[in-house]
């Protein structure tokens, strides 16, 4: 049976439990298109060694194709499609927990500006878009996917409020966001309609392109990565990933934190309300966001600072 078929039948059968299954399926689909057109007893462990070792060192994109393959495989062979897996049997050491890049105050304004100062020739991805795109990931925390998926009719302008209908495991939820947020959010909607030759029903998409058509991941995220080079924004020589949009979303949680240890907040009782707004099913999702920065620890450890020195005081 074609390898093709059997990642068809496959992806049904997963999607039919419920899940969504997006990165898997991007996975297999490029698995195929490495592979070629063969039948599933053909694919071979060379080729599947070169597509997991991929252009560069081994990463943790290593580990993610593996698994993926390695489950695809197990349902291949359960269901007779299959009589051996042509996976490696050594497994190399995971890398290192990645580390985002938390961007600071200035590093944003020059992204910004950058964003601004971008022309429009040979492009049917507007600026004012990319920008507008940009300040709500950041200012509300945001997944990219999210983003996207908004419609005029998700985004509450007058009350400040976002309905995510497209988030993880297909749940919905209210996110509230700042009144300067919400006027930069208006100032955007109202050059659409200006400008852009476009729909604009309450279903049609809130950051698109000329046509009106929503914006694409990867139209986006090259237009970030030139951005960012531009304004000199990159990771420290030697890092093996470079400054992303999904670190916007890690940004606005190590930000959020540092403003309530300054304001003397509850910190420990606050944090679970950031969970809920991030849409996180466990604290433990939340805790892979709050990253420590210089400035983060630094008021960590002065709010510890200032309550040992309390308790010595009733010593």
């Amino acid at each position: 049976m074609k390898l093709t078929t059997v990642v068809a039948k496959y992806v049904l059968l997963r999607r039919s439990t419920g899940m969504r299954f997006r990165s898997p399926v991007e996975v297999l689909e490029a698995f195929c298109r490495a592979m070629g057109d063969i039948d599933i007893a053909a694919v071979k462990a060379d080729g599947v060694n070169t597509f997991l070792r991929g252009k560069g060192r081994i990463t943790s994109t290593w580990h993610q194709k593996h698994g993926t393959l390695k489950s695809f495989f197990r349902f291949a062979i359960g269901r007779g499609y299959a009589t051996t897996s042509p996976l490696p049997t050594v497994i190399p050491q995971c890398p290192s927990a990645f580390r985002p890049h938390i961007y600071s105050l200035d590093e944003l304004r020059r992204i910004l500006g950058g964003v601004s100062a971008l022309r429009n020739r040979n492009t049917d991805v507007p600026p004012p878009s990319i920008r507008a795109l940009i300040m709500l990931l950041y200012g509300a925390g945001l997944r990219l996917s999210e983003g996207l998926s908004l419609r005029f009719a998700d985004i509450n302008l007058q009350n400040a409020v976002l309905t995510i209908r497209d988030g993880k495991f297909y749940k919905e939820r209210l996110v509230p966001f700042s009144q300067r947020l919400a006027t930069e959010l208006g100032s955007y909607a109202a050059q659409q309609r200006r400008l852009w030759a476009c729909p604009m029903g309450q279903g049609s998409a809130f950051f698109a392109m000329r046509d009106g058509r929503a914006l694409k991941r990867d139209s986006v995220e090259d237009i970030w990565r030139r951005v960012c080079d531009a304004a000199g924004v990159r990771s420290p020589t030697g890092a093996a990933e470079q400054p992303r949009l999904h670190d916007l979303r890690h940004t606005f949680a190590v930000h959020r934190l540092v403003s309530w240890y300054r304001e003397g907040a509850d910190v420990q009782r606050l944090v679970y309300f950031l969970q809920v707004y991030l849409g996180h099913e466990k604290l433990s999702y939340t805790q892979r966001y709050l990253t420590m920065t210089p400035e983060l620890l630094d008021q960590a450890n002065r709010r510890f600072e200032n309550y040992i020195s309390t308790e010595v005081d009733h010593v």
